[in-house]
């Protein structure tokens, strides 16, 4: 098991043509969770449906892909954020993915306030993230963050296997504008 407090992490953008393999090896080594959503192992479109994916209306190029590094530039998570879904204002955690290994230590959440700083100073007042209704961990994690329930979805099916949605929200507060400078 990795040890949460021996890590300093560094949180970087990442790029499909420079970091697709290395996001690869990730889902390799959290496969739990392609296994709990898909019921498949990741693989290539794994990564490319990650680079890709955006909610409706949302610009993927305008979305964040990040990971959250140790500090030999191991991959311990990765984030996906978009922007302008379901309102212009509001800030869509499509995947916050951490390493099995680091789980329930405390670098999620710092993971997440990272997400919650990118989304404030893009002036957006809320954050949501969908969750599998299978997942009650990550459902237990985001409900500690702040977010509750705000709409339950039909069940719909996602590779192989069919959940039901639970979308949560939490509101933010937008870093004031800076006078001067």
């Amino acid at each position: 098991m990795i040890e949460a407090e021996e890590y300093h992490p560094q949180f970087h953008s990442l790029d499909r043509e420079r970091h697709g393999e290395a996001v690869l090896e990730f889902f390799h080594r959290a496969a739990d969770y392609a296994l709990m959503e898909r019921g498949q192992l990741p693989d290539a479109t794994t990564v490319q449906d990650f680079f890709e994916d955006c909610p409706p209306g949302c610009d993927p190029d305008a979305s964040l892909k990040l990971a959250c590094l140790d500090s030999q530039g191991r991959i311990l998570g990765i984030a996906d954020m978009a922007f302008g879904f379901p309102e212009r204002s509001d800030a869509y955690i499509g995947l916050l993915l951490m390493d099995p290994g680091i789980r329930a230590q405390g670098l999620g959440r710092r993971f997440l306030d990272h997400l919650v700083d990118e989304a404030s100073r893009r002036r957006c007042r809320r954050m949501l993230v969908a969750v599998l209704d299978v997942n009650t961990r990550g459902c237990s994690f985001w409900e500690r963050e702040g977010f509750v329930l705000e709409k339950t979805f039909e069940p719909r099916d996602i590779g192989l296997k069919k959940h039901i949605l639970h979308r949560l929200v939490r509101p933010l507060h937008a870093v004031p504008a800076r006078v001067g400078r």
